[in-house]
């Protein structure tokens, strides 16, 4: 093999972290460009699987949600570069999906941050078929099928000094529960320590914005992806690149504080990067922006502030 040659480097992990983590040993060590192959559990590390698996039972010895795999680290990145990573494809590894009702959790119901005295939500979990093509995935009982169109829920650096649930968000990346982190985009994560040290999983093989009853159709998956460092490049939020639009993911409660640092990020990046002067970027993305609720379940609240590349300079 040529000295620059890419590898393509895989990563199964013998044990899974529920944390983001800047102490934990990487599970593997890779080089910008390389290829990565990376297996992922899902939500509930596959201990629900039918209709009769309610969470309650299923999950009544689980201690820790959200399995992640990592960190890995990427050669020669350092605190104050910008992590880039392309995601190439999430194909799945078993040929259902699962989505619940969690007891006390969701987006229209009682849950231990927005307290009352309602009753918990009847428990029910849905079972959606992956169609041997691959393509869509049915649900018998609602007599529904939706297209696969699947991203990671999870996708993170660690955080600097802290170690964080593998259920939240923030400016390290984490459980966004963002749509937009799908194969075709590249998303850009601030470093803090060497290699970076990535963390990913909770891949959906679909979601609607908001995740609104906090399952999203969960599926153990392998995602494919290729990192690259962007030396002496600070940012503060997570951005996302499409063909077709620049994003910024700002993630905090309440979802107002969320959106007014989503918004003031594509800002600056359009500041910083393409030319405008700030109050114009402003001006910009009040007439043309666009801003919708990746997740509003999780422990902060993750909004996504987009522009399209049309209306870029240059």
């Amino acid at each position: 093999m040529a000295e620059n040659e890419a590898r393509t480097v895989e990563v199964r992990p013998e044990s899974f972290s529920y944390v983001f983590n800047p102490y934990r040993e990487p599970v593997a060590s890779v080089k910008p460009g390389d290829r990565v192959v990376i297996h992922t559990e899902d939500a509930f590390e596959s201990r629900i699987k039918s209709a009769d698996d309610l969470p309650s039972k299923a999950l009544a010895t689980a201690k820790f949600l959200n399995p992640q795999t990592g960190p890995i680290a990427v050669e020669g990145a350092e605190p104050g570069d910008t992590l880039a990573v392309r995601i190439e494809r999430i194909e799945p590894t078993r040929d259902f999906a699962v989505s619940a009702l969690v007891p006390y959790f969701g987006g229209l119901t009682s849950t231990v941050m927005t307290r009352t005295l309602q009753e918990p939500l009847p428990e029910k979990v849905w079972v959606w078929n992956l169609s041997d093509d691959g393509k869509t995935l049915r649900n018998d009982d609602l007599g529904v099928e939706v297209d696969w169109d699947p991203f990671t829920g999870t996708l993170a650096v660690a955080p600097d000094l802290e170690a964080i649930s593998a259920l939240s968000p923030g400016p390290f990346g984490g459980n966004m529960d963002v749509p937009d982190v799908r194969p075709g985009n590249t998303v850009y994560l601030p470093v803090w320590n060497e290699g970076a040290l990535v963390y990913t999983g909770d891949c959906h093989a679909r979601q609607g914005q908001g995740e609104l009853c906090g399952v999203a159709l969960e599926i153990t998956a392998k995602v494919t992806v290729v990192f690259d460092v962007i030396k002496d490049k600070a940012i503060e939020w997570p951005r996302i690149e499409s063909p077709e639009r620049l994003m910024v993911v700002g993630s905090a409660r309440p979802m107002e504080d969320a959106a007014r640092i989503a918004n003031t990020e594509l800002v600056l990046w359009l500041e910083e990067e393409h030319g405008f002067d700030r109050l114009d970027a402003y001006q910009l993305l009040t007439q043309a922006g666009g801003l919708y609720v990746g997740n509003m379940v999780d422990t902060t609240y993750s909004l996504v502030a987009s522009i399209e590349k049309k209306y870029l300079r240059g």
